[in-house]
This record gives structure tokens, C-alpha cells and sequence, in this order.
């Protein structure tokens, strides 16, 4: 089971790398002091602590002798989001047809893998690749940062630091272990790493030797990290033969105010109360119970089930479950539309990566230094959005939309 703090920071994680890729620009903020002395003071206090006894005195001394800390990791630690995240601008992102594409490609690359996978765990292939894509856009991005120098750091600083001591001490042991080599322990600035982005802990919990060489690398080695993906499945409850959920439609009048995914009820009490499939059609019977889920009123409505809350374990955000559940559905049936039946209740939608690359150049063109058109929307593309919407007269908030976007294709 992944911790609290877990799931808040892989959450910050995902919102950070898939959503704004803005980690340079943030680390000019006035950065914490992460004094150097105290640094190396701390980390021999650690070394000696009941969370390091399973980590050699070789393994520590090779690991930590002239690290000095990384205080860019605190700037992140203590960074509160600058606005919240429509669900319609991060589905946008997430689920782009790109990411559709690439995705059904991963998946019939990696097929005879998944299929075993799936023989052996009952996890479906492509929620499996779901996770693999959203996690690291199908191994493309996974992190930079050298994982024992970002959590030394956290370890001695900052907040949580004994949830990072426990997390830095596992990393050790991956390293004692040579599981992961040292140069390739990189990762986000919380820690997270591999193919589908394992805290260390994780990583002990779940990851398995798939290809058989004897080591679980869930870095180099992507029938580990599927294989492993679906171990946390697994051990997160996933049940066999049942969907994730599925969009309804509700009778006109029906009252929403108790809506939870958490306040399951049999589906026969939700088809007695007038629900059916956004198509019309009846509610199918491969899902004993299931939640009622609204991300935004007026939206898509869901009803979700047990393995919707087995994804939700991997990271504590229903809108980041919904990505998941979405692309593995996209994978496996290609016919499938992207867009729910239901539309989102916004008359200015998000936009696709490509979308977002497009409007970077339109940027550009007008003379904005925001670096590369790469479709993520970072600090730099937020001031020069903001700048353009002031000049067109629109609301001044960063934000990437239709709009401004349409708007800036008029004025080529």
C-alpha cells in the first residue's frame, strides 16, 4: 500500500512532469537553505538509525562520500500549485490521440509480454500500458534527478523527513541489492523512478524479475516494470472479469448530492433509479457494485467500481484514475471515441499536446522567449500566455485553451 505522503507527492509529480514540465523554471524560485555542513552532519546521524540497518556501512559510505545536497529539491517540496487543474484541461493532455497512438503501438510492440503478464496476475494488458503511459509516456520520461541525492536532501531538510529517510535507506538497499545501477537511479525530485515511476519502498513491495536474469529492474527492463505494475494491481485489489466502470447517463432530476465513488451500491439499485449507459443503453452485470463519480457538475458521470479503486491506489487523485481507466480502454478498443458522450461543462476545452505545441509556436512567433515548442506548458509559456490574453482582452490566468488558441490562429 502506497503512504499519504506517497500519494501526495507522486500526485505533485504527475501534475508537475506530465502537466507543466516546469521543474527549471521552478527551481528559480528563492531557493531553502540546505547548508552543506549540516548536510553531511545529518547523514551521519542517519547511518547509524534503525531505518538504515539493513544498509551496509560499505553501501552508505559509497553512496553518500561527497554528496552535497540539492536544495531545488525543496523549492518543489514547499511549492504550492499556482492554479488548480481543470479535469478537461489534464484528460486533454493525457489522453491526446497521440498518446492513443502511442499507446496501441506499446501495446502490440509489447504484446506477447502483456498477454503473460495478464495469464499470471488476471490485470488487463492494457490497463497495464494505461499506467506505463501516463506514468512515463511509454518509458520516454523518466526523470532526471539522481534519486539518492534528491532524497539525502529530503531526508535532512524540509518537511516529511522521516517519510524520506525510510524512502532514501530502500534506495540504498536497490543500489546493495544491484538491482538499478547508480547512474541509472534517476528519477522525479520525490523520489519516484522506473518505467511506471516506483517510490523505492514500492519497488519492494511490488517489483518482480520477469525476464529472469535475476535482478528487478524496473528501469532498463520493461517486462519488469509491466510485470510489476500489475504486482501492485494485484496486491492493490485488482479484481478479475470486472471493468474499472463505465460513463452513464442520469435521469433527468436525479439527485447528485451524494454522489461518491466511495458510496457503492449494487448496480441493480442504480438501474432502479434510472441510470443507463451514456448510449442508453441497460447497465451491463460485470460489476456487482459500484460509486457514482461527477469530476465536474454538469460533466461525464461514471460509476466506478473495486479495480477503479485499485488504480486510485497508485496515486491518490480520482481525476488521475480516470486517465488511466480511459487510455487502457482507448488501447484496447480502437473504434473508441476520446471524448466522453457527455461533454465537459466548459465552453473553453483543453488542448492536446499537439494542440499545445501548435500554440507555443504561434508564441514564438510573436516574439516570446519560451524555449522549445514541446506541447508542455511551463513557467515561461504561462507569462507569455498571459501576456497575449492582456493583449487580446481576455482573462489574464496562464491558462492554455481553445480559445487562445483559435485566437492566435486568427492573427497569423
Amino acid at each position: 500500500m502506497i503512504s499519504h505522503h506517497h500519494r501526495l507527492l507522486r500526485l505533485t509529480w504527475t501534475l508537475v512532469a506530465g502537466l507543466s514540465a516546469a521543474l527549471p523554471a521552478l527551481a528559480q524560485d528563492a531557493t531553502p537553505s540546505a547548508d552543506p555542513a549540516e548536510f553531511s552532519a545529518c547523514l551521519a546521524r542517519l547511518k547509524g538509525t534503525p531505518a538504515f540497518s539493513a544498509v551496509s556501512g560499505a553501501t552508505f559510505a559509497q553512496a553518500t562520500t561527497g554528496l552535497a545536497p540539492d536544495p531545488s529539491v525543496l523549492v518543489l517540496l514547499n511549492r504550492q500549485p499556482e492554479f488548480t487543474t481543470p479535469v478537461w484541461d489534464y484528460l486533454a493532455m493525457l489522453d491526446d490521440a497521440e498518446r492513443v497512438q502511442d499507446g496501441r503501438a506499446a501495446f502490440a510492440k509489447w504484446r506477447s509480454t502483456l498477454q503473460k503478464i495478464e495469464q499470471q496476475t488476471d490485470v488487463p494488458a492494457a490497463v497495464v500500458t494505461g499506467v506505463w503511459g501516463v506514468e512515463s509516456n511509454f518509458g520516454q520520461n523518466l526523470g532526471g534527478r539522481p534519486l539518492v541525492q534528491s532524497l539525502a536532501t529530503l531526508s535532512c531538510f524540509g518537511r516529511r523527513q522521516g517519510y524520506f529517510r525510510g524512502e532514501f535507506a530502500a534506495a540504498l538497499r536497490i543500489l546493495q541489492e544491484g538491482h538499478i545501477p547508480a547512474d541509472k537511479l534517476t528519477g522525479s525530485w520525490a523520489g519516484a523512478f522506473g518505467q511506471t515511476q516506483f517510490m523505492p519502498s514500492t519497488f519492494f513491495a511490488n517489483a518482480v524479475d520477469f525476464d529472469g536474469d535475476g535482478r528487478r529492474d524496473i528501469v532498463d527492463s520493461v517486462p519488469d516494470a509491466l510485470a510489476s505494475t500489475a504486482k501492485f494491481m494485484q496486491n492493490a485489489g485488482w479484481r478479475p472479469g470486472q471493468p474499472w466502470g463505465f460513463e452513464v447517463r442520469l435521469p433527468p432530476g436525479f439527485d447528485t448530492s451524494g454522489a461518491s465513488r466511495k458510496n457503492k451500491q449494487p448496480i441493480a439499485a442504480w438501474r432502479r433509479a434510472g441510470l443507463t449507459l451514456a448510449g442508453g443503453q441497460p447497465l451491463p452485470d460485470d460489476l456487482p457494485s459500484a460509486g457514482l463519480m461527477i469530476p465536474a457538475a454538469g460533466g461525464p458521470a461514471f460509476l466506478v467500481g473495486r479495480n477503479f479503486d485499485a488504480l486510485y491506489r497508485y496515486n491518490a487523485s480520482e481525476n488521475y484514475a480516470l486517465a488511466i481507466a480511459h487510455l487502457a480502454d482507448l488501447i484496447a478498443e480502437p473504434a473508441a471515441p476520446i471524448a466522453f458522450v457527455t461533454p465537459w461543462p466548459t465552453d473553453d476545452p483543453g488542448l492536446s499536446r499537439a494542440e499545445n505545441r501548435e500554440l507555443q509556436t504561434l508564441l514564438l512567433a510573436r516574439g516570446h522567449d519560451i524555449g522549445a515548442a514541446d506541447g508542455l506548458i511551463g513557467a515561461k509559456t504561462r507569462e507569455a500566455i498571459q501576456a497575449e490574453q492582456q493583449r487580446l482582452g481576455m482573462k489574464a490566468d496562464g491558462r492554455a485553451g481553445q480559445k487562445l488558441l483559435a485566437a492566435l490562429r486568427r492573427r497569423e
